[in-house]
């Protein structure tokens, strides 16, 4: 029996187009064919992706948008000049079978001299808001739940406009392509409904890994299960009880309450993001940084970090900072965690140099609960000289039962053979093959951004499932800025050009840039980003995907628009928020 009809096939190919001072690249632009076109497994003949990323490959061969949401939409904006093609759609379709509504994830359809199965709605995008001049459209999509949805090609053949659209199979568990998107993008979500999603097999893998974060609460700002709010807001005082050096190049300072009340409990992976100053003139800016809480909070309740010397302010903690000395410090946060998963996966911490810090505290979690999985412990250093922790971690590996352990010294000293290390050279994927670190594990990864990007690599080559490496780096990181045409290398963070605004100050801790809002040149705190060249990772633009949550470590912010669900306390949407008051921001 007929689901609808075929009324358009659109296609297009990648083309720039300014916007915001920027190039997008983008296959938005859809125009319709006449006559017969062949449908491959991933695209259809004559039309393209820009951003395979988002769009395209094979469970997104095929775009589909339904006649009913074009008219749909003429009421609501009070527009009549859509065309098809006008929502990027491959296919434009017609028939209340087919609609958001209607049509469920894994079902059959047949046109034309192809078979077809449904995958996944859109991902939200702002270069839909682009393409229909209108900045909303991305959020308006989600939340009047008609997104569109994508095709997977069973079996390729030739279509054209005209043909019927037959149902030919039902997808398990029955979830709608409008109840799969509010799974992810709207709040109220339910457990049940993300299992069963995770039960359909022709779910794309991208949205079944976002609804295996929710559920194990590691997605932040969207999570099932939120995280718990910093134990307080902004900095507080904390005083130093005890420094102590680690390695020629590394010490730590353990910090407690100075009016000896026990610092809050903080996780194994988390950090502590430190206000000084170090020039003595009061009205220059403090410097603001993260750094690693190295171990479990202390019996006293005291946190301890540990900082390399290679920066204005780590050597200023270094050459200036003694026992009694107090330090502002933000709660201790960050979603760098241990992760529940199968109790016999093994357990790789995988780092370099003081990248040790997390994945040393992760460590000492495991062996104070005396897990019975395999753990390893993989870390580089250049020498014993710059090896720090090299005998607390050994007494932590001799607490677990089935501890593992790979070391290794990129530029041993002679006298180094024999001392704390396992290899010579750097940790690469043919080190860990030769060492047997297994591939079906869990991996924690922190180190300089270089290791950690060819480690990352190396580790997705040898079979492990990104979805089980998780990664944590400190300072500005390049993250992907979804269909921008980058020139040349990124810059360096920066102030904008132009005069100062006049409004409350914005700091962006990672990448060391502190300046007043100006309201009248700046949208939202993604815009200001932007113009500062601090890399924030975005999507929709709207406040629908969280792509662009970033943790708040101080301050406030307000939204407009209002995003579709808000973030749990101590994250910011950038994309549609403004500073309320002074704001330093984890970016």
């Amino acid at each position: 029996m007929s689901a609808g009809q075929l009324l358009s096939v659109n296609v297009g190919l990648p083309r720039d187009v300014a916007w915001e001072g920027e190039t997008v690249r983008t296959a938005i632009w859809k125009d319709p064919v006449d006559g017969p076109r062949m449908v491959m497994t991933i695209n259809i003949d004559g039309d393209d992706q820009a951003d395979r990323k988002g769009h395209g490959g094979e469970h997104r061969a095929v775009f589909v948008y339904q006649i009913e949401s074009y008219e749909y939409w003429e009421r609501e904006l009070a527009r009549d000049d859509f065309a098809p093609g006008q929502f990027g759609e491959n296919f434009t379709v017609a028939g209340p079978a087919l609609a958001d509504d209607a049509v469920c994830i894994g079902d059959r359809f047949r046109i034309g001299g192809a078979l077809f199965e449904v995958t996944q709605p859109r991902v939200t995008c702002y270069r839909v808001g682009i393409r229909m001049d209108e900045p909303r459209m991305a959020s308006l999509l989600v939340g009047h739940h008609r997104p569109g949805y994508y095709l997977r090609v069973l079996e390729e053949g030739e279509v054209r406009a005209g043909d019927a659209i037959v149902k030919v199979a039902e997808g398990p568990e029955r979830l709608t392509v409008a109840d799969v998107d509010a799974l992810l993008y709207l709040p109220h979500r339910s457990r049940e409904r993300m299992e069963r999603a995770l039960r359909i097999p022709a779910l794309s893998e991208g949205w079944k890994g976002s609804f295996r974060e929710l559920l194990h609460g590691a997605r932040g700002a969207a999570a099932a299960v939120p995280a718990a709010p910093p134990a307080w807001p902004g900095f507080a005082p904390l005083r130093v009880v005890a420094v102590e050096r680690e390695s020629d190049t590394i010490r730590s300072f353990r910090l407690a309450a100075p009016d000896g009340v026990a610092a809050p409990a903080a996780r194994a992976g988390q950090y502590l993001t430190l206000r000084v100053r170090p020039d003595p003139d009061p009205a220059a800016p403090p410097l603001v940084r993260s750094y690693s809480l190295s171990a479990l909070p202390a019996a006293d309740g005291s946190l301890r970090i540990s900082v390399k010397r290679d920066g204005a302010a780590s050597r200023w903690l270094h050459d200036h900072v003694r026992e009694g000395d107090v330090l502002e410090a933000a709660a201790p946060r960050g979603a760098f965690v241990l992760r529940d998963g199968d109790p016999a996966r093994p357990v790789v911490l995988l780092s370099a140099g003081v990248g040790a810090t997390p994945v040393l505290a992760m460590l000492a979690q495991l062996a104070a609960a005396g897990a019975a999985r395999p753990v390893w412990w993989v870390h580089g250093a250049r020498s014993a000289r710059e090896h720090a922790f090299a005998r607390e971690a050994t007494m932590l590996l001799a607490r677990l039962p089935e501890a593992h352990h790979l070391v290794a010294y990129s530029a041993p000293a002679p006298g180094d053979q024999g001392k704390d290390h396992d290899i010579s050279g750097r940790l690469d994927g043919a080190a860990l093959d030769r060492a047997g670190v297994p591939v079906d594990a869990d991996y924690y990864l922190c180190g300089p951004e270089p290791f950690m990007r060819a480690l990352s690599a190396a580790l997705v080559a040898r079979g492990v499932a990104p979805e089980r490496i998780a990664t944590e780096t400190f300072g500005a990181v390049a993250v992907f800025r979804t269909g921008i045409v980058e020139a040349g290398g990124h810059p360096a963070p920066h102030a904008p050009d132009g005069p100062p605004g006049a409004g409350p100050e914005v700091t962006f801790a990672r990448s060391g840039v502190a300046i007043p809002w100006d309201g009248e040149r700046f949208g939202s705190l993604l815009e200001l980003a932007e113009a500062c060249d601090v890399p924030v990772a975005f999507s929709c633009r709207t406040g629908v995907c969280h792509t662009c949550a970033t943790g708040v470590v101080a301050g406030a912010v307000a939204y407009a628009p209002e995003p579709l669900e808000r973030p749990e306390d101590g994250v910011a949407l950038v994309c549609c928020s403004r500073p309320t008051a002074p704001v330093t921001l984890d970016a």
